[in-house]
């Protein structure tokens, strides 16, 4: 069971390294002021946790917003991702070094595979590979990766994956693709940990919010955590980014944990990493 404490927490990482187990995830946080924005009220809250992709195109915002915020580079974990346009070795090194300048930082705390293309995933990780042993990332792992993907490139790779990024919610749980990664030391991570809003019209996840006092929001972001799961909840609203992190003073047990496992349905929101076309 890992210990959480509080918004700066961490879970370490197969390397040693802490990630804060709780952050702001900026997917479809408009570049300029609204992201530069999101970010310094996450800062300001307490997220120490930032993670964007070059395909969000708002990376100059994020660090914009991290300059703003008056905290230190070294005290925020930023993450981002390489895309699948620019997947393979060559053009990996060239993206990672666009991902830095727009960022305008000298290294990341993590790099991830954005999604597993066919063909290119493992020289794309060979890239991170050097970049990581160079010292130009802190960790790297990758995004939307299944256990076929994972054995395929653990297979020839020298490093294991650090984190898997994946979609993860109450209908996904994958309990078996979760147990995988824990047994190899990976990191699991959520995206869209609120179903991009559906998790709110569900009505027993409604009465588990009565039951502790809380938003819907927050018990799902709680079970997250108590899952051993990193979630990253996506908001560019000042009040929902406060409110969000709002789930340190409680916890749910464990018949609530297995009554939130429960709901799964396989249903994914998002792209199947099976049959993907971009």
């Amino acid at each position: 069971m890992k210990t959480i404490t509080d918004l700066r927490g961490t879970f370490a990482l197969h390397n040693g390294v802490g990630m804060p187990y709780f952050g702001l995830g900026v997917y479809l946080s408009k570049e300029g002021q609204e992201v530069i924005n999101a970010v310094k009220w996450a800062i300001k809250t307490g997220y120490r946790h930032v993670d964007t992709a070059s395909v969000y195109k708002n990376e100059e915002g994020v660090g914009e917003g991290i300059k703003q915020s008056g905290i230190a580079r070294e005290d925020i974990f930023v993450v981002s991702k390489v895309w699948n346009n620019d997947q393979g070795y060559e053009t990996t090194l060239r993206a990672f070094e666009g991902s830095l300048k727009r960022l305008g930082m000298e290294y990341l705390d993590l790099y991830l595979i954005h999604w597993p293309v066919a063909g290119k995933y493992k020289e794309t990780w060979k890239a991170l590979e050097k970049l990581y042993r160079e010292g130009r990332i802190r960790a790297i792992g990758v995004s939307n990766f299944l256990k076929h993907h994972l054995e395929d490139l653990v297979e020839t790779s020298e490093i294991v994956p650090m984190v898997n990024q994946m979609e993860f919610h109450p209908y996904l749980v994958q309990q078996e693709l979760l147990a995988y990664c824990t047994a190899h030391k990976i990191q699991y991570e959520a995206w869209s940990p609120l179903m991009q809003g559906k998790v709110f019209g569900i009505e027993a996840i409604q009465t588990l919010a009565r039951k502790y006092g809380k938003s819907v929001a927050q018990v799902v972001l709680r079970w997250n955590l108590q899952k051993g799961v990193v979630t990253i909840p996506k908001s560019s609203k000042k009040e929902r980014i406060v409110a969000n992190a709002n789930i340190f003073d409680f916890a749910l047990s464990e018949e609530d944990v297995a009554l939130l496992d429960a709901m799964d349905r396989r249903q994914r929101f998002g792209p199947d990493p099976d049959n993907f076309d971009f």
